[in-house]
């Protein structure tokens, strides 16, 4: 056990035996607000009033369920609800430019956790920008928490919730004007200061909330909106790696034998390692504007009846200009020194090059907006007799979109074509690369040419439309105490569409000369790397380039027609916005009824609570996609062919598959004394496939190999849904108004893994021009450079050269490509994922203070073994990692103070025959307020004020796969509230 884990572990033990707190008296707590339950006064403002509702709602609940509540309307506790998030014990979030955006729990990733809001399922999109979208994932970063009135975190399973969380469904609740009667709202105002990004460092956030009801209460009217602006920028290292080798392998990109000079500490015969085919440094600056709003209309005629109409709008648009520089290895004349087996890593990893080699410099563009729209209305009546009906229907959608002319994400090519070494040093925790120019190549603009591109053109849409008919019946003494039913009807449709242009002049298009100078602006890399371990290395590169990448886009569309006659893809007339030539269309159509009853008995001395839950669902799924038809493909390297495709002959074809599920639920609770409460938990949760892996239609991906190994993939719309039989038992104890302590564990048993099935087969009768005899019979005349081989077809076969691309073209007789057809299937393999869950919350009786302490262990009986041969096939479940949070906070007289440290292990992030991992981070954030009695709230925050860096690797810990610098970032505001 690390020395973090012990110390957490540690203060959880000794804070646990902290005497229970006393209540306080009302002449104790200052100007803090009060009110009288019988002869004991309740404190219930700031932190503690939040952290006492979310106490009462995992104290009240059936099953294991955590929660957050906002301190106030329009005062969420974190400005980012995922933020908020990783506070709950077993939650942990993935971070994007530093702020959170999806989570975690219990070891099971964001496709893994199904987010509702308000008890519906909301569609989701996103942009990758290089590839076909297909995330279920709902990024919290569309969302602002200012009409956030709380958010519920299920672990077990419940019949009335919907499914698709076998790690949690996660509610989010926004405020209802009936909730809270009466003329209440907040605006505030704040500065963000992003202490890495250049130029204009403070950006605005203004949000407002106001609810207002009539009629005696009757009516209602709630508005809430949000204008943020963020300015950011990230920094770090990235590498790709070429699969395993083992140590006894002696061919290309693999090392010398060990009596060659330039290896040291040679891996073993048996031992595994891995080689570097790229290394650079990412430098990206970006801006984001995120508008959310509100509008909430309730009436309730009578006590028993009441009706919401309510509308929900968010747009996120991100503007991104990264910029890079780095190397690429061609495994000829290499020193290397390696750390010993039996999975070895370099130490230094150095190549040296006659002319001609290049440097890259990389410019690259992502420009896109989601925007998200729902539209709900709920009718809620209590009848006569205890009997309850409820319908619920709402249309929603989510849409992703570019915001650029040339495209979601794009990526244009530059070099200076000069580097006689190339070396990076995996020493430090941010690798040093360095390099040595011949004379007369130093890196400075007037030497930079453009290479090759790519401008990628990606969209996705998903719409959900779901009407919901609940009811019960609430019995006044029985042993049932209430029967609650229902059924939902969900009608979920899904588009996503990819395309890109690209051309694969990686030798070069114009010359440096012309070329402007000022398309190019030089920066320091020390300096925008920051602290980080290894940056202000004296033999690092000195110097990338910030691109001018729109102009040179433009530039080179009207000297070599990088858009109009790109050597892949194609656009519209006078457009850089590609066409897509991938279109997917899914339409999942779910039926849902379920029943449970609740039951209240005593057992002995003590109270006991049984619910008994059961859902059924049944889905059916038709998947359209537009397939492709290629008609030739062309050598247009070495080792690179591409493809030419019929532009009008594309055609939808359409898959279908179906699956149902009887999901059980029991939930049994006991009190044996006051204020204990035991638990025991029993359910089936299901999680459906990624969009991606439902959606037919084969893809070619390009380029392909000559030699071998081109790949080609499709989706399976009759795919099975994760299932897991779940267990969950747990202990708390609630010796105070505002503090607990809890432990718990919690087993899963998953199967319906997806696997991929792969295949070796050939794909639309295409060829191989670079086996062809054409190409043989050149390289018989005159060598193996591919340069010659092209000039000697020119010469004699002039008709199978390409006019577009000057490549080699394919003809009759050639012999097929053979692709490695891939397609995912439901696999045998299972996995059980079992751990515990430690939680102490307590407030130091009337001094003001209070801690928050959490602590998850998560294991499975699923692991990568980095040590085995990378041919071999390996299943283990992502992500699985422990995780804690340690909060200490102040809140009396007004003044509010928060200081949070939130951890989580290493963890598998990734795996082919290539796994990644990223590796064990922690972060520190503080905040703190100030409230004048007139209702004006001052505060200052800061989030990740010790820059932690993040880091990940490859199989050996020396392998780095990224690291960046990590940033702070600081906000002040004021906030009114009424």
């Amino acid at each position: 056990m690390n020395s973090q884990k012990l110390m957490l572990l540690t203060s959880v033990a000794a804070i646990g035996f902290v005497q229970p707190a006393h209540a306080q008296d009302a002449s104790e707590t200052g100007n803090d607000e009060a009110t009288q339950e019988g002869d004991n006064v309740i404190v219930v403002s700031g932190i503690r009033a939040s952290l006492r509702q979310s106490m009462n709602i995992k104290r009240e609940g059936q099953g294991v369920v955590d929660a957050i509540s906002a301190e106030d309307i329009g005062k969420f506790p974190d400005t980012n609800l995922a933020e908020s998030l990783q506070r709950i014990t077993g939650v942990s979030i993935d971070r994007e430019d530093g702020e959170g955006t999806e989570v975690t729990v219990r070891g099971f990733g964001p496709q893994f956790n199904l987010v509702i809001l308000n008890g519906r399922q909301m569609p989701a999109s996103s942009l990758d920008g290089t590839e076909v979208p297909s995330s279920r994932s709902f990024d919290f970063g569309n969302l602002a928490s200012e009409g956030v009135a709380g958010v519920e975190v299920y672990k077990t399973g419940r019949a009335n919730l919907p499914t698709g969380g076998i790690g949690s469904v996660i509610n989010i609740k926004t405020a209802r004007p009936l909730d809270r009667p009466g003329f209440k709202g907040s605006i505030g105002v704040k500065g963000v200061y992003d202490n890495h990004f250049e130029g204009t460092k403070i950006t605005p956030e203004i949000s407002g909330i106001i609810s207002k009801t009539f009629a005696d209460d009757r009516i209602g009217i709630l508005l809430s909106g949000s204008y943020q602006q963020r300015k950011g920028s990230v920094a770090g290292f990235a590498a790709g790696w070429r699969e395993g080798y083992l140590g006894t392998e002696n061919n290309w990109g693999s090392l010398p034998p060990a009596s060659d000079p330039r290896v040291t500490n040679r891996p073993g015969p048996t031992d595994i390692y891995q080689v570097p085919q790229n290394t650079g440094y990412d430098f990206t600056t970006f801006k984001r504007e995120r508008i959310n709003g509100q509008a909430v209309i309730q009436v309730a005629p009578t006590d028993s009846l009441t009706a919401t109409l309510d509308y929900t709008f968010s747009q996120n648009t991100i503007d991104s200009q990264t910029n890079s520089v780095g190397t690429w290895f061609n495994h000829g004349n290499v020193t290397s020194s390696w750390t010993d087996g039996p999975v070895a890593g370099p130490n230094i990893y150095s190549e040296e090059f006659g002319p001609g080699k290049d440097l890259s410099f990389t410019g690259a563009v992502a420009a896109n907006r989601s925007i998200n729209k729902s539209l709900g209305g709920n009718l809620t009546w209590e009848s006569f007799g205890g009997l309850r009906l409820e319908l619920d229907a709402h249309h929603s959608t989510a849409e992703s979109k570019p915001t650029s002319p040339f495209g979601s994400n794009i990526a244009i090519g530059n070099a200076i074509f000069g580097p006689s070494r190339e070396t990076t040093d995996f020493t430090t925790t941010l690798p040093v690369i360095s390099v040595e120019m011949f004379p007369g190549s130093e890196i400075d603009a007037s030497n930079i040419r453009p290479t090759g591109n790519a401008l990628r053109n990606a969209y996705m849409r998903d719409r959900i439309n779901e009407v919901a008919l609940k009811g019960g019946y609430d019995f006044d003494s029985s042993f049932i105490e209430s029967l609650d039913f229902g059924v939902t009807y969900t009608d979920n449709k899904v588009r996503t569409a990819y395309g890109f242009l690209q051309s694969d002049s990686w030798g070069g298009t114009l010359t440096a000369a012309q070329t402007p100078d000022d398309l190019f602006t030089a920066a320091s890399v020390p300096d925008r790397l920051g602290g980080i371990d290894g940056a202000q290395d004296p033999a690092i590169i000195p110097t990338y380039f910030e691109i001018d990448t729109a102009n040179l886009i433009n530039l080179l569309e009207d000297q070599v027609g990088i858009c109009s006659a790109a050597f892949i893809g194609t656009a519209p007339a006078g457009s850089c916005l590609a066409d897509f030539s991938v279109d997917r269309r899914l339409r999942e159509k779910t039926y849902a009824p379920y029943i449970q009853s609740t039951h209240s008995f005593d057992l002995g001395e003590a109270s006991a609570n049984l619910r008994l839950g059961l859902r059924y669902e049944k889905t059916k799924i038709s998947s359209s996609a537009l397939v492709p038809n290629p008609t030739r493909t062309v050598l247009t390297g070495a080792n690179e062919i591409g493809v030419i495709q019929a532009p009008d002959d594309s055609v939808f074809t359409t898959l279908e598959g179906d699956y149902k599920n009887w999901l059980p639920s029991i939930d049994f609770d006991l009190t044996v004394v006051d204020d204990v409460k035991l638990r025991a938990s029993y359910s089936h949760t299901i999680t459906r496939p990624n969009y991606s892996d439902l959606q037919g239609g084969i893809t070619l991906n390009s380029p392909f190999r000559p030699g071998g190994g081109s790949t080609a993939s499709a989706g399976n719309p009759g795919l099975l849904p994760f299932k897991s039989k779940n267990i969950d038992l747990s202990a708390e104890w609630y010796y105070d108004r505002e503090s607990y302590v809890s432990v718990g564990f919690f087993h899963k048993n998953v199967s319906n893994f997806i696997a991929s099935a792969t295949t070796q087969v050939p794909q639309f009768g295409l060829t191989n021009p670079g086996q062809g005899a054409v190409y043989n019979e050149a390289v018989a005349a005159v060598g193996t450079n591919f340069g010659d081989i092209v000039n000697y077809v020119q010469a004699n076969y002039p008709n199978l050269i390409d006019p577009v691309s000057g490549g080699i073209l394919s003809q009759a007789g050639d012999p097929a490509i053979v692709f490695n057809f891939t397609q995912p299937i439901n696999g045998d393999q299972t996995a059980r994922l079992w751990g515990w869950e430690f939680a102490l919350q307590h407030s130091f009786w009337d001094t003001g203070f209070g801690a928050i302490l959490n602590y998850t262990i998560v294991n499975s009986n699923t692991a990568y073994d980095n040590t085995l041969d990378f041919r071999a096939t390996q299943f283990a479940v992502e992500g699985v990692s422990d995780s804690a949070n340690a909060v200490l906070y102040y809140d009396k007289n007004g003044f509010q103070a928060r200081v949070a440290y939130n951890w989580r292990d290493g963890f598998l992030g990734g795996q082919d025959s290539d796994p990644y991992y990223t590796n064990s981070y922690g972060q520190v954030d503080v905040s703190a307020s100030y409230e004048f009695k007139n209702g004006l709230t001052v505060f200052v925050e800061g989030i990740n004020v010790t820059e932690s860096d993040r880091s990940g690797h490859r199989r050996a810990e020396q392998a780095k796969f990224f690291a960046s610098a990590g940033n702070a970032r600081y906000a002040a505001g004021a906030r009114f509230s009424f």
